[in-house]
């Protein structure tokens, strides 16, 4: 199991990597590029545009993974998402400015963010999957925990990076190849992933199975489609959560509070750093008092922290900054500490690499991908605290609240007999 769990933490972080770099560079350096005849406001707006897209993709990732990991198994899932993943990143770093190529370059840049999301959307049900099925239902949540930690990883390394960029080259060579960088080390972490995850072997669970779902999304759609919107639902203020302090709090501070690059970017990736510890911590609560009741507290904790969190940023001052990216992220992992389990665990095996999959990335449009535009648009239209973003956030977290309340628990349930009570 530590071997297991290793392996697809490291090929999560690096996926995550792949993913995250794109929104930093969204807020940083992307509009002017690519969106150089748009207004400031309105050339980040296209650039998260873009980063949405990547979003969009991954439920339609987590449809094509998830059909090859419930009908060939979990295994050639990892490998073949994270190829994807690690070439299209590459391939970002690759693209010649408008003033190069006109509009072919952004339209190129969404080409290829569609491509990252599609492989990001098949990443996490494969390593999830593939933990959750090897571990005893007694630790099902903390080794399904590590999986959890990647993003946090990848997110670090990410924005690690940037910042390391931003302090030893000039703006100049910043914007000139500097952003570059990061998408083409993800090359070399691609071919790191596929080497930890070459041995590998499948899940247990998929190959005692032996009547695989012929076309896995239909049945989900026919049998379980009150639970895949459900779980769409309530993952969404998780993400809403992230992306509003990783990516919009990032743009908001640098462009609106001119605060300064490496500042937000440390007050950021402090608050990650806490997360990414806690996780396994938090998980082995999960297995303890369940996983519902943590999701519960996490999305009551969201709601009410949205509005303080909005408060601390507009300070402008690094250590409030920091305390309030740090709340938001605390309420989040105590709901996506025990998701890695929690998914899996509702839907029975023969579609559950499809249900957990889709269900996952569902959450990832409904509050990743349309977070950072809508942010944006609100802190433009309101005053010196962009309360209409605190809003926005907290009703989120109040419909999340809803449909967890509608779920059932699973632990300590074997995994699949759930699916039923739902």
């Amino acid at each position: 199991m530590p071997r297991l769990a290793a392996a697809s933490l490291a090929g999560t972080a690096i996926e995550f990597y792949d993913f995250f770099v794109y929104g930093t560079a969204a807020a940083l350096i992307l509009g002017p590029l690519f969106f150089p005849t748009f207004s400031p406001v309105a050339g980040t707006l296209a650039a998260f545009a873009t980063f949405g897209v990547g979003f969009v993709a991954r439920p339609l990732g987590s449809v094509l993974f998830g059909h090859i990991g419930d009908r060939r198994g979990r295994r050639p899932v990892l490998v073949a998402s994270l190829l994807l993943t690690g070439a299209s990143t590459v391939a970002v770093g690759c693209v010649p400015t408008y003033d190069t190529i006109g509009v072919a370059a952004p339209l190129l840049l969404l080409v290829l963010r569609f491509l990252q999301g599609l492989g990001l959307g098949g990443e996490w049900g494969g390593a999830v999957l593939l933990t959750v099925e090897h571990a005893p239902a007694e630790r099902r949540g903390l080794w399904s925990s590590f999986p959890q930690v990647g993003p946090a990883l990848g997110f670090l390394l990410a924005n690690g990076v940037v910042l390391g960029l931003s302090a030893t080259l000039s703006e100049a060579q910043f914007a000139a190849w500097g952003w570059r960088v990061p998408f083409w080390a993800a090359g070399v972490l691609a071919l790191v992933g596929l080497w930890l995850r070459s041995s590998l072997a499948e899940s247990p669970r998929f190959l005692e199975l032996d009547d695989h779902a012929r076309v896995p999304l239909v049945e989900v759609v026919r049998h379980h489609w009150r639970l895949l919107l459900l779980t769409g639902g309530a993952l969404a203020i998780g993400y809403a959560i992230f992306y509003a302090v990783t990516t919009w709090s990032l743009a908001y501070g640098t462009e609106r509070l001119g605060v300064g690059r490496g500042v937000m970017l440390t007050c950021i990736m402090g608050a990650v750093v806490v997360k990414g510890a806690l996780t396994p911590l938090v998980a082995l609560l999960g297995d303890r008092y369940g996983r519902r009741p943590l999701c519960l507290l996490g999305c009551a904790a969201a709601a009410l922290w949205m509005f303080p969190m909005v408060a601390l940023l507009t300070t402008g001052a690094p250590l409030p900054m920091f305390l309030g990216f740090l709340g938001a992220m605390l309420s989040f992992i105590t709901m996506f500490a025990v998701i890695a389990a929690y998914l899996p665990e509702l839907y029975e095996p023969r579609v559950r690499c499809t249900g957990a999959a889709v269900g996952y990335n569902l959450g990832g449009v409904l509050g990743g991908a349309l977070t950072p535009i809508v942010a944006t648009a609100l802190a433009e239209q309101g005053g010196r605290v962009p309360w209409g973003v605190a809003a926005y956030l907290t009703v989120i977290a109040l419909c999340s609240l809803v449909c967890f309340a509608m779920l059932p628990e699973t632990r300590p349930v074997p995994a699949g007999t759930a699916a039923e009570a739902a």
